[in-house]
This record gives structure tokens, C-alpha cells and sequence, in this order.
């Protein structure tokens, strides 16, 4: 078994390399690299619907912290697979709260997961777009006034913060 969570961590961390290697595509001008990209997620969806039926939420204690934010990153980027994403989101929310995993990648695959939906975001870490001030606008967020509070809880720095890094 610690055989085979070993490759299964190599594996993880190779499918994240590759997807950084490739999200440039996501947001190209150029149809090819925007289909690149998509096959790719749904590749990598795939897999990791495969590896939660053999072994449920790759955690840092079973796959080490590279493989289990990994795994994070391939959730996070499934997103023409609504069920692989709910579920998961339904494990990692196990896992949070058997302590097992963080509440800030949580906070993040659920506000991504509800945006999919086509649902107001909860921790505003979903931008939508940059507005006219090139200043980055969140998706819509359920009652926003609590937005940075429920980032604080996540461990997420306030949007105003966020955002400042893009500006500078």
C-alpha cells in the first residue's frame, strides 16, 4: 500500500506540473490551446474521480502536502465536471473536518464548486473578470458584507488585500 501511495503521489504532483504548464490555454485567443487545456482537465478529472473510488481524499498524511495540493488543484480545474468536483468537495469537507486537510482549499473548491452551480460564491475567492479600473471583480457573493470574516476563518487574506497583489 505505501508503494503504491508513493506513485500515487508522483502521479498527482505530475498531473499538477502538467496543469500549470497548459492554464495558460484556459483563457487563450487560440481555440487549439483552449481545447488542449480542456482535455487535459477532463483527463485529469477523470483520473482523480478513479483515485477518490480507490483510496477517497488524498490527503497530506496519506500522499504528502505536494500530492494532496495537487489533487486540490485537479478538483479546483474540473470544472465541466460538476459530480467529480461536488464529490470532491463533499470529501475534502470530511477531511477538514476530521482535521486532515485545510480549511483554505476548502474555502476555495466550494466557492468554485457554487460559482459551477451557478450560485453566489460564499469567501469571494472566484473573480469573475477584471472591471474597467483593472481592478478584480468577484463572482457574486452571498450577503458580501461577511465576505472578508468568512475569508479570515478560512485563513484567506481580505479581497482588498488579494487584489492588491494583482494591481501591483
Amino acid at each position: 500500500m505505501a508503494h503504491d501511495l508513493d506513485a500515487l503521489a508522483v502521479e498527482l504532483a505530475e498531473m499538477a506540473a502538467a496543469d500549470h504548464r497548459a492554464a495558460a490555454g484556459a483563457n487563450s485567443d487560440d481555440p487549439a490551446e483552449q481545447l488542449a487545456w480542456r482535455r487535459l482537465t477532463a483527463r485529469h478529472g477523470d483520473r482523480l474521480n478513479e483515485i477518490m473510488d480507490e483510496y477517497g481524499w488524498p490527503t497530506a498524511e496519506r500522499v504528502g502536502e505536494e500530492a494532496a495540493r495537487a489533487a486540490w488543484l485537479i478538483a479546483q480545474h474540473a470544472d465541466r465536471q460538476l459530480d467529480v468536483q461536488r464529490r470532491a468537495l463533499r470529501l475534502l469537507e470530511q477531511a477538514v473536518a476530521r482535521g486532515a486537510a485545510g480549511p483554505r482549499e476548502l474555502a476555495f473548491l466550494r466557492d468554485r464548486t457554487l460559482v459551477n452551480e451557478g450560485r453566489e460564491q460564499i469567501c469571494g475567492t472566484q473573480i469573475a473578470g477584471v472591471g474597467e479600473d483593472g481592478v478584480p471583480v468577484p463572482w457574486p457573493c452571498v450577503e458580501p458584507e461577511k465576505m472578508d470574516e468568512r475569508r479570515a476563518e478560512a485563513g484567506i487574506e481580505p479581497f482588498d488585500a488579494y487584489v492588491a497583489r494583482f494591481s501591483a
